[in-house]
């Protein structure tokens, strides 16, 4: 049986980080990841958005990580020449949505979010004329990023400081003890097992089932998970802004929002779709709703101008049968396994988050 320090199972953003800040600090890091390569769904079928922390309730594991990680993010890719740009979001809301608006601003406010501009529907309309919204939020912290050459860089980082990255070795059982976590693993048609010191559950998607498969782990500590699905369409022509277009958000998710990449193409997405497990088929069906919801905000979208393009997963936690809407870090005071980290529910805005949790963990 091989020993080593610590394993982080999942290679996406998160673990990739994770395991750079680890490797960083002096800790032998193995990282496990079921696929060929990293970063194959949550990391990568995403709007690869930097959020600058709007959303979320002050003081919440979203909020606190979304903030830092904006900074962090910023920073790194400046370091490291990952592509990015900070274009700017603007969240329109309709005639009847001014208050909602308003309240959105409150939160971001005193959630510590900056940079925060209102803006009037006389020049909203000088500025982007194309949009028909009433009043409207700028913010000028968000931007985007090339989520596969954010995760080349964490991936390259972690194995210059001696992080080892294993590709195609699936977890399949852990027996769980204080300080020792005995992991079976599977590539191609071998089994081993391998013994950790540490071990940082960074699975995503497959993060609540690998807790299914911890044995030792409290039930009580168990969680359960829904898949919300959501389809993206890329528009046909060119973009009409180069700017993040949000409208007010919905009940689990950010609306139907247009997105530019860094070639200046633009997307639309994603919309929620309740799946049993996750599926990357885009749903051409939904055409017609998307159409309605981005003429909302752009009433002359042309007909037929979006195409399908892809679609990702995002894992929604429940706790005792009720939707829990933040992150969930999982440590030995909560389950009383020390060295056992579960990062659970890490859905938006995982990808601009993934410093921040990587430095709240390497300080644990």
């Amino acid at each position: 049986m091989e020993r080593v320090g610590t394993v982080v199972v999942g290679a996406g953003v998160v673990g990739l980080a994770v395991a750079r800040a680890l490797a960083r600090a002096g800790e032998t890091v193995v990282i496990l990841e079921g696929e060929a390569r990293f970063g194959e769904h949550l990391s990568s079928r995403n709007s690869e958005v930097i959020h600058a922390g709007l959303y979320y309730p002050p003081g919440s594991l979203k909020a606190q990580s979304c903030l830092r990680g904006n900074a962090l993010l910023y920073e790194y890719c400046a370091a490291r020449g990952i592509d990015h740009r900070r274009c700017g979001k603007l969240i329109v809301a309709g005639p009847d949505q001014r208050d909602a608006l308003a309240q959105l601003l409150d939160n971001a406010r005193a959630a510590g979010a900056t940079g925060l501009t209102p803006i009037s529907a006389r020049q909203l309309a000088r500025e982007e004329p194309w949009l028909r919204a009433g009043d409207a939020l700028h913010s000028a912290h968000s931007g985007i990023v090339d989520s596969h050459g954010l995760m080349a860089a964490l991936a390259r980082d972690a194995e210059d400081h001696g992080a080892l990255l294993c590709p195609r070795h699936r977890v399949t059982h852990i027996g769980c003890h204080p300080g020792r976590f005995d992991l079976d693993v599977e590539t191609g048609d071998q089994r081993f097992t391998l013994r950790a010191d540490r071990l940082i559950n960074a699975a995503g998607l497959g993060a609540v089932p690998l807790v299914e498969k911890m044995r030792g782990f409290p039930d009580a500590q168990r969680p359960d998970q829904r898949f919300a699905k959501g389809n993206y369409f890329r528009l046909a022509g060119p973009s009409p802004t180069d700017r993040l277009i949000y409208p007010l958000p919905e009940a689990h998710g950010l609306g139907v929002h247009l997105t530019v990449d860094l070639a200046g193409h633009a997307r639309f997405g994603p919309d929620v779709e309740w799946v049993d497990r996750p599926d990357y088929r885009v749903d051409d069906a939904r055409r017609t709703a998307f159409e309605t919801a981005v003429r909302r905000y752009w009433p002359a979208l042309p007909a037929g101008a979006l195409q399908p393009d892809y679609a990702g997963v995002r894992p929604k936690l429940m706790i005792d049968g009720q939707p829990h809407p933040d992150f969930l870090i999982q440590d030995h005071r909560l389950h009383g396994l020390d060295g056992l980290i579960n990062l659970l529910g890490i859905e938006s805005p995982g990808l601009t988050a993934a410093l921040a949790l990587a430095e709240r963990i390497a300080a644990d």
